[in-house]
């Protein structure tokens, strides 16, 4: 704990040192939006940005007049290092929209689409193939392994003529790797030698490859839209054939992360390199903490995915893995499509055999060499403490706080009591003390089995923990056995929203409900790059091909690949309408018929799932859908609060505020969800808008039905909408008497049906 302690105050004082001297950073420079009315080109727009820099930077110094990275496809802006000084500087500047530290970004990181499509009642996707195969995903992410057979190219018809994308070549990557599967690889470098002013020399090339050597982009580029696998598995586990979401689809990868995360200058250059490209939807599995959320305008990935929306692409995004605590939903902004993170049938049971006959049924996936017939000393970790060490580090599995003279030869079992040790540290701890497996006792994380490849390991709850705690006390010779996984399907209820997915309500602003769907992201079969850590690979065995992950990151794919399935079925709508598709279909029951439930076992809430898991057959036709404009995006940042005229530079054009803009109207966006952010439980009805178009039959008529919490008094007017053609407009208004109800977020929904399509939107109403 002391060595912790000292490195986490050497760490802080290294960073006040940084944030406090005079040396440069890297900082981004946003210019808003490209004026399509001006001669504005990526050669002319990357010379005003050398010129604006080279305007700050003192003759002397004007060998660091060089930017990182200049963004000139989809928006206007560079990177490059500089001063606090020099930053304010610029910040000053008629042109600027805002000045922000580069920052770093977090990875958040088959039977998940069989679940989607079967268990849940949904039909099946095998259909898909009928459809136009000319959608392309980009996926912003640590690279591809592009040997994967999930990449292959077999049946797919020439590339789109409309990509104009590129295969860059790098030290162990060429352009023969990219093929009519994976049209597309970039990579990007994120020092400060990238560009520079003429008088330099020529733009140099930034050191790498597109290849991922993390494992994390191969993953999820294989889940949203990897080719049909057959016989795929994780060293015999999860067997069947593996597929992505939408595996007719183009992918194209944008490397801008490595094992240490990601520099936002660089996932912004990636996604304004991608909608330049021509992708369809852009997938982003990463994101910065929920403790260190900046607002919109210094937000790289919101900026971005703001551009690209105005382009017409979609950018669906993962929402983070800090839950399950409120507010610590992240990737938030209206104009995202922001994903929570679920289970689904499938556990890996990893038994534990005590010697009293009692077998419990842990969860972890080990490829451990034991059996039945021979058991081991089973010791409590607080029993085994090396001296000096308090009971409580050693029952933790602390590193240095066990004797390996008492664990030798031994299964020990430690608790979870402390988050800073992680599972992967207690199982090096335990190995280090040279103990035969663990066991390891965590009610939190008992559901998102642990990889310990052929090390012995199960997790259990607290209620089976207690037993084997028990069983310890009860004898002089406690003994037990830890068996190898094996992989068990069918179990219910599934989904469950995953512990570690991030919860709503949104940080920056409560008036949009966040997240906005849930997808599977526990303990998913994807493609992996070929692992040669010792011990991760069984004993005769070759690297395997897959790989098992959980969070967020994983999540966001399946989303990604069920967008991309509606976008083949219908290429004209817009990114909005596919994600209000999304959302009105999603369920929010489980495989048993009962409303979905947390990992704790209690009833979920909205900000916990969204809309609901989503559910893609039934997206192809949602009968009615929301659609949300750049204008509403517009309206939605003066209502926020920001100046007209950073607004204007956003827009790429003039654009005017309504004069009583304020927080309290970020409700009224049209939105496929409900949120209000306060009401005043003794006296205020609130009144909400929403508009809805008919993307079905003409000639239809839906009724609304309301279901709301005790206390509540919702009205609908008007309580019935008539459409006489496709694409016709509807609105109607939703108003919320809370004077009966106790304080809190209150959650329900109203639902619109003609008998054949139901268009379900959530609401949260919070009541002070």
């Amino acid at each position: 704990m002391a060595n912790l302690l000292f490195f986490f105050l050497i760490s802080v004082s290294q960073f006040l040192y940084a944030t406090s001297n005079k040396s440069p950073e890297p900082f981004v420079v946003y210019l808003g939006s490209i004026n399509s009315n001006k001669d504005e080109n990526s050669y002319t727009l990357q010379a005003s940005h050398l010129q604006m820099l080279s305007n700050i930077i003192p003759s002397e110094e004007k060998e660091r007049v060089s930017l990182i990275h200049s963004y000139s496809n989809a928006f206007k802006g560079f990177s490059a290092m500089l001063t606090e000084e020099k930053a304010a500087l610029l910040s000053g500047e008629d042109a600027v929209v805002s000045v922000f530290r580069d920052q770093h970004l977090q990875l958040h990181t088959t039977r998940s689409w069989d679940f989607i499509e079967s268990e849940l009642g949904l039909g099946s996707l095998k259909f898909h193939q009928r459809f136009p195969k000319d959608v392309i995903i980009g996926l912003v992410d640590t690279g591809i392994w592009p040997e994967s057979p999930s990449f292959a190219d077999a049946g797919m018809g020439e590339i789109p003529s409309r990509w104009k994308g590129v295969c860059m070549e790098g030290i162990d990557f060429k352009k023969s790797d990219c093929n009519k599967k994976l049209i597309g690889a970039r990579y990007y470098g994120n020092q400060p030698s990238s560009i520079h002013l003429p008088s330099n020399g020529t733009k140099t090339t930034p050191q790498g490859s597109p290849r991922d050597d993390v494992g994390h982009g191969t993953h999820t580029a294989s889940t949203a839209a990897g080719a049909m696998v057959l016989n795929a598995s994780y060293y015999g586990l999860a067997h069947g054939a593996a597929k992505g979401g939408s595996p007719s689809s183009r992918l194209a990868m944008y490397k801008a992360c490595s094992i240490g995360g990601c520099a936002g200058s660089a996932v912004l250059k990636a996604i304004d390199d991608a909608v330049s490209d021509g992708v369809d939807i852009i997938s982003i599995s990463i994101g910065m903490s929920s403790m260190f959320q900046s607002d919109f305008l210094s937000d790289p990935i919101a900026i971005g995915a703001f551009h690209a929306n105005q382009k017409g692409v979609l950018v669906v995004c993962s929402g983070g893995n800090d839950g399950p605590d409120p507010y610590t939903v992240i990737n938030a902004a209206p104009w995202i499509l922001t994903v929570a993170a679920s289970s689904i049938d499938r556990s890996f049971q990893s038994s534990i055999v005590l010697g009293n006959g009692n077998v419990i049924k842990g969860i972890g996936i080990n490829f451990s060499n034991l059996t039945h017939s021979a058991s081991y000393p089973l010791v409590f970790g607080g029993h085994a403490a090396a001296q000096g060490t308090p009971a409580s580090e050693a029952s933790n599995c602390y590193p240095g706080s066990l004797d390996s003279r008492k664990t030798k030869g031994k299964i020990i079992v430690c608790v979870d009591n402390d988050p800073t040790v992680t599972r992967k540290i207690k199982k090096l701890v335990a190995q280090d003390a040279q103990t035969k497996g663990l066991i390891l006792i965590d009610e939190v994380e008992k559901g998102v089995a642990f990889d310990s490849g052929s090390y012995p390991f199960s997790e259990v709850g607290d209620k089976a923990g207690v037993q084997i705690l028990k069983y310890i006390n009860s004898t002089k010779n406690p003994v037990a056995t830890i068996l190898p996984t094996v992989d068990v399907n069918g179990y219910k209820p599934a989904p469950i929203v995953a512990y570690f997915s991030s919860r709503g309500p949104g940080g920056l602003t409560e008036g949009i409900l966040k997240p906005d769907v849930m997808a599977p992201g526990v303990s998913i079969l994807a493609a992996a790059i070929p692992s040669n850590e010792i011990g991760a690979v069984p004993d005769g065995k070759k690297p395997s091909n897959f790989g098992i992950k959980s969070g967020t990151s994983m999540a966001c794919p399946h989303v990604t690949g069920a967008a991309a399935f509606i976008r083949s079925s219908h290429p004209r709508w817009s990114p909005s309408i596919i994600r209000s598709a999304l959302m009105t279909t999603a369920t929010a029951w489980s495989n048993i018929g009962k409303p979905l439930t947390n990992s704790s076992g209690a009833n979920a809430n909205l900000h916990d799932t969204g809309a609901g898991e989503i559910s893609p057959m039934k997206a192809l036709r949602p009968g009615l859908v929301y659609e949300t404009t750049t204008e509403d995006y517009l309206y939605f940042l003066c209502y926020y609060g920001y100046k007209e005229q950073v607004i204007s530079a956003m827009a790429g054009t003039k654009f005017s505020c309504p004069k009583n803009s304020s927080p309290e109207l970020i409700t009224n966006l049209n939105y496929p969800s409900i949120s209000v952010a306060r009401i005043d439980g003794t006296k205020n009805t609130v009144s909400v808008t929403r508009t809805v178009t008919n993307v079905g039959p003409g000639n239809s008529t839906y009724s609304v039905t309301v279901e709301a919490p005790s206390g509540f008094i919702v009205r609908v007017s008007p309580e019935k909408l008539a459409f006489s053609k496709r694409w016709m407009k509807a609105s109607y208004q939703v108003s919320f008497d809370v004077k009966g109800a106790s304080k809190g977020y209150g959650f329900g929904s109203l639902t619109w049906s003609d008998g054949a399509h139901i268009v379900r939107s959530g609401f949260a109403v919070n009541v002070l």
